[in-house]
This record gives structure tokens, C-alpha cells and sequence, in this order.
């Protein structure tokens, strides 16, 4: 009886051991298989796997991507000696087990701790290098991918991926977002005085030109008018001369009646003339001179 006892209790210790010697690894994670604290084996595939029951043990590390969240944003300096709030999150995976172990270990916090303070050097040396506008706007993503090339150089030392690195926000401290205003407001102050100015050099000159050329069409136009008056007073001459020379008698007669018109043109006009003045003379008689 005793002897049946030890063999099933020996069949039944060496199911248990057969069952311990077996270990599985998924997708999700990577295994080492440790003996007497010492790495014998690194295993980067899922699949079922065997081990040294009671003398050996295996160790799991999530290949999953790991998220890094600051739950403070950190406090940078700018070019301009200008505080600012960076907010980032780094996203990150084991590329290497082997590599992960010998440089950190089992201790995760470890290798955050280490990313963290990459990044956050990085930040601080590339904030440094540019001005508040660059790091809030205009240079923005240029700062993010020096900062993640750097970031994934150093990580890669303890076979760690940068997958990602962010900057949630960024936000100005209230004395550097006030000193930034008054800045701002001084440099489009000082921008529209230069567009007034500008402007108004643009205008006087815009006007100079305008009056330049008023006085030259001006002066044209009075030429040709003087030149035209000229012309036709030209032209009448010789058109009294030849009509006179064609009929004196007419041509004076003409004359009077012109002399009438200017002279009486209106009621309320008088003239004070000797009766016998010649020239009423066409008035008296409409044939004086010969006319017919």
C-alpha cells in the first residue's frame, strides 16, 4: 500500500513538473527566461515554449505601445529669456528585449524615467534656440521632429522605440504672455506708422505727379487754343479783307449793323450821341453810301 502511495504520488509530481515545463507567449508581449536570476534565453515570438521547472523562470514584457503623459507641463525657456508651459506626451514600444534588459532591467519606471528626461532636455535646448512665435506657431513641427530624431537615437540605446512625441499645448506664463502683448502691440504700432508714412510719401507724390501733369496739359491746352484764336483770327482777317475788298459799301454796312447790335442790345441800355453822327448814319438812311 505504501508503495502504490509513492507512485502515484511520484506520477503525479512528474505531471505537475510536466505542466510547469511548458510556458506560452502571445503577440503582445516578449519573454525572458531567467536561471538563479540570470537571462538564459530571450524570446521575441508567440508561440509555446519549454523551461527547466523550479530552476528556471520567465519574465514577460508588454511590446505594446507605451503612452508617457506629463501630468504637469514643464516650464522652458525661450530665445527671448520668455517662460513658457510644454505640455507633450511620448509614445513608445520594446524594439529590443535583450537590449531593454541589459540597460534597465525589470524596472520600467526606469526607462520612462530616462525618456523623460531626454525629451525634456530636447525641448529645453531646441525652446532655447528659438523665439515664442517659432515654438507657438511658425516652427512648431520642426521643433517636434528634431526633438523625436534625437529622442529615438538615444532611446534606441536601450532597445526602445520613439513611435511618437508631441506637444499638447504650449502656453505662455501671465507676465511673459503680457510682455508678449505689449511687444506685439509695439510691433504693429510701429508697422502701421511705417505704412502711414509710407503711405502718405506715396500720396505726395502720387500728387506732385497729378499736378505735374496738370500743368502740362494746361499749358498744351493753352497753346493749341492761342495757336487755334490765332488760326482764326487769321482765317476772319482775310475773310473781312476779301469781302470788303469785294464791297466796301456792304462790308461797312455790315459793320454798322454789328455796332447797332452790340450797342442796343438791351432796353434798359442808353447812349448819348450827336443825331448827326456818322454813326447813325445807316440808321437815317439804309442807302447811304450807294447802297442798293
Amino acid at each position: 500500500m505504501n508503495r502504490l502511495i509513492t507512485i502515484a504520488a511520484a506520477v503525479l509530481l512528474g505531471l505537475f513538473a510536466f505542466f510547469l515545463s511548458f510556458f506560452t507567449v502571445d503577440e503582445k508581449h516578449s519573454a525572458v527566461v531567467f536561471q538563479f536570476s540570470e537571462a538564459k534565453r530571450i524570446i521575441q515570438k508567440p508561440g509555446i515554449y519549454f523551461k527547466v521547472p523550479f530552476l528556471q523562470e520567465v519574465k514577460r514584457f508588454d511590446r505594446r505601445i507605451q503612452t508617457i503623459d506629463e501630468s504637469t507641463p514643464a516650464r522652458i525657456q525661450t530665445s527671448e529669456k520668455m517662460n513658457v508651459l510644454a505640455d507633450t506626451y511620448i509614445k513608445w514600444q520594446i524594439a529590443d528585449v535583450e537590449k531593454y534588459y541589459k540597460a534597465v532591467g525589470l524596472n520600467e519606471l526606469k526607462a520612462t524615467e530616462r525618456l523623460r528626461s531626454t525629451v525634456n532636455k530636447m525641448l529645453r535646448d531646441e525652446f532655447g534656440k528659438r523665439t515664442v512665435q517659432d515654438v507657438i506657431t511658425g516652427k512648431r513641427d520642426e521643433v517636434m521632429r528634431e526633438l523625436r530624431k534625437v529622442a529615438d537615437a538615444d532611446a534606441e540605446a536601450i532597445g526602445v522605440r520613439i513611435v511618437d512625441v508631441r506637444l499638447k499645448r504650449v502656453e505662455l506664463e501671465t507676465a511673459t504672455l503680457n510682455s508678449v502683448y505689449e511687444r506685439m502691440r509695439s510691433e504693429r504700432k510701429t508697422e502701421a506708422n511705417k505704412l502711414r508714412s509710407e503711405g502718405a510719401a506715396q500720396a505726395d507724390k502720387i500728387r506732385g505727379d497729378a499736378d505735374k501733369q496738370k500743368e502740362i496739359v494746361l499749358a498744351d491746352a493753352y497753346n493749341k487754343a492761342q495757336s487755334m484764336m490765332g488760326e482764326g483770327d487769321a482765317k476772319a482777317a482775310a475773310i473781312y479783307a476779301a469781302a470788303y475788298g469785294k464791297n466796301p459799301e456792304f462790308y461797312a454796312f455790315y459793320k454798322s449793323m454789328d455796332a447797332y447790335k452790340e450797342s442796343f442790345g438791351k432796353k434798359s441800355d442808353v447812349m448819348v450821341l450827336d443825331p448827326s453822327s456818322e454813326f447813325f448814319k445807316y440808321m437815317k438812311n439804309p442807302r447811304a453810301g450807294g447802297a442798293k
